[in-house]
């Protein structure tokens, strides 16, 4: 852009000037006498004498003769602006220039459209605007004011202050649209037009494109579609799941088929995978049947032998009480005999199977290193197949049942520290109080009392224990020798001659280990036992059990539990 300066050196604009980088405004000032300068003073210059008084010179004046410098045709940039009373003398020596008209457009503003092409430089303290092109007086404030008649055009305005002009922009121009046009449905999409001549509310023309009101329609009915869709299908699943119970068969069904059922498994997934093997037709009945059971909740993960083709209710009455289950249960106080004998029978083995492979596989179960720590143990798994339910998958083993259970008494006394208890009550090591818990589990008859069958147990003991004199004198351990289990053990003088390091009525102290496999509660008061100065009891009936500190106390005892055990029997 060409700097235009004030005289003839080339100082650019200040850049407060209103003009000074304009792009948009096409050189409208207000009027010429208008400040160079915004926010500055106007600054004056006198007019010369020999002008003021001249009534021709104050005709051109009136006339707007004076023409602004660079309307002259062949002038070039950069020539020195002539001066105004050098254009007044041409006049006056008959040279008269005819004054340069303006040309405006249809809305009141110059096109800059003129007879003879401007060179853009001119003084701004003359009052003239160089992109203005109107015809201005050589001194300030002595042009004509050419909107001061009520039929000329507005005066123009800065680009700053446009936006107050009430003249509206010329409409674009867009193709032609129907003459209907439906309003927004959208909330707060109603139309923006709110006079005849769709005048927006915004200074908005109405030929604005109006696409943007099919859009919303657009919008609105894909949502509206949507909402609808997902409404109508989750109502449709509600309904489903609450009165409807899927395809179902009828019966108890027919054939076998086993079914693995994992740990955390829930009812649905439960179903689909009685589905998957032809057991229910389908998982929704199954669901549905267990709701309905006041024990559907409680089915229990594990393998179960189960049939085809079973309705869903059949399916659930089987599995609400583990009936069917594949699982192994050994229950507290079995010894391991009995437990070998439940692997065989379940894995449909040959009696005496996993008897021979515990034998034989004992050191490689994962026993802890306390566990032998007796040469006359008869059965080193003894106390350590941990009573529990055990789930029987299709590839179950002896080998595999057992190191589960070896691995599960691990984990029950590693949790009790058996070995920090065992030295607090004085025992030689861990495997004693396992010893200990095996005799309070089959002495006593009710969990009740074995808190203080365990205190009976220390106080026989006791070093000082002039009332057994050190024997434990129990038939649980003659029962555990013979592989029995009766309370007619024999006399007292016959079982002491039994020769065995499990016969507590000839050895003193504790057998050489466990008689069975307790169970949690026997194992907790083993490590806790009642306080109390017991050496003998006897359990008259399931709700008593009679607690002696003497031998002549006990024998009263024992009279009464005779007495009491004819009258069961209707003697």
């Amino acid at each position: 852009m060409t700097e235009y300066g004030r005289g003839r050196g080339p100082e650019p604009w200040h850049p407060e000037d209103p003009l000074y980088g304009d792009q948009g405004w096409t050189g409208h000032e207000a009027q010429q006498a208008q400040m160079p300068y915004a926010g500055g003073p106007q600054q004056q210059y006198p007019q010369e004498p020999q002008y003021q008084q001249d009534p021709q010179y104050q005709q051109y004046v009136q006339q707007g003769q004076y023409v602004q410098q660079g309307q002259y045709p062949g002038q070039q940039q950069g020539y020195a602006p002539q001066q105004p009373h050098q254009a007044h003398q041409q006049q006056m020596h008959g040279q008269p220039q005819q004054p340069q008209q303006p040309v405006y457009d249809g809305q009141g503003w110059d096109t800059g459209q003129t007879p003879y092409a401007a060179v853009p430089q001119a003084d701004p303290y003359l009052g003239a605007d160089p992109y203005a092109q109107q015809p201005v007086g050589g001194y300030p404030g002595e042009a004509p004011d050419l909107y001061g008649t009520a039929e000329a055009y507005p005066p123009p305005q800065p680009p700053g202050r446009r936006h107050l002009v009430a003249e509206e922009e010329p409409e674009p121009e867009y193709a032609e649209e129907p003459a209907e046009e439906a309003s927004s449905i959208l909330p707060g999409g109603e139309d923006d037009s709110e006079e005849p001549d769709g005048g927006g509310r915004r200074g908005r023309s109405k030929g604005k494109p109006k696409g943007r009101k099919g859009a919303a329609c657009l919008i609105a009915a894909v949502v509206i579609v949507a909402v609808l869709g997902g409404g109508g299908y989750y109502g449709y699943d509600y309904i489903k799941s609450k009165f409807t119970t899927g395809e179902d068969y009828a019966g108890e069904g027919e054939g076998s088929v086993s079914i693995d059922i994992p740990k955390n498994t829930g009812i649905g997934e439960m179903g689909r995978i009685l589905k998957a093997h032809g057991v229910v037709k389908s998982a929704d009945a199954f669901v549905a049947a267990a709701k309905a059971n006041p024990k559907g909740g409680a089915i229990q993960a594990g393998s179960y032998v189960m049939k085809e083709h079973m309705s869903g209710k059949a399916a659930v009455d089987l599995m609400v009480n583990g009936a069917g289950i594949n699982a192994l249960d050994v229950i507290p106080g079995w010894k391991n005999a009995q437990v070998y004998k439940a692997i065989d029978e379940k894995l449909k083995l040959k009696e005496g199977t996993t008897k021979d492979i515990a034998v034989k596989e004992a050191k490689n179960l994962g026993l802890p290193d306390w566990a032998n720590s007796n040469k006359d143990i008869k059965d080193p798994l003894e106390g350590f197949l941990y009573p529990a339910r055990y789930d029987l998958s299709k590839d179950a083993t002896p080998e595999s049942m057992l190191k589960q259970m070896v691995t599960k008494s691990n984990q029950a006394y590693a949790s009790a520290d058996l070995k920090g208890q065992a030295s607090k009550l004085g025992l030689a090591n861990p495997l004693q109080l396992v010893t200990v818990a095996s005799l309070v589990q089959a002495e006593g008859k009710y969990q009740h009392d074995f808190d203080k069958i365990s205190r009976v147990v220390y106080n026989r003991l006791k070093p000082g224990n002039t009332e057994t004199y050190g024997l434990l004198d129990f038939d649980s351990t003659v029962n555990y020798i013979k592989g029995s289990s009766t309370l007619d053990v024999g006399s007292v003088n016959d079982l002491r001659k039994i020769d065995d390091p499990y016969n507590t009525y000839k050895i003193k102290g504790l057998p050489a280990g466990p008689i069975g496999n307790p169970g949690p509660d026997a194992l907790k008061s083993a490590i806790n036992p009642a306080t109390g100065p017991w050496y003998y009891f006897v359990s008259v009936n399931e709700n008593e059990t009679l607690f002696a500190v003497t031998n002549e106390e006990h024998n009263r005892n024992r009279q009464r539990y005779e007495e009491e055990r004819k009258k069961a029997a209707g003697q």
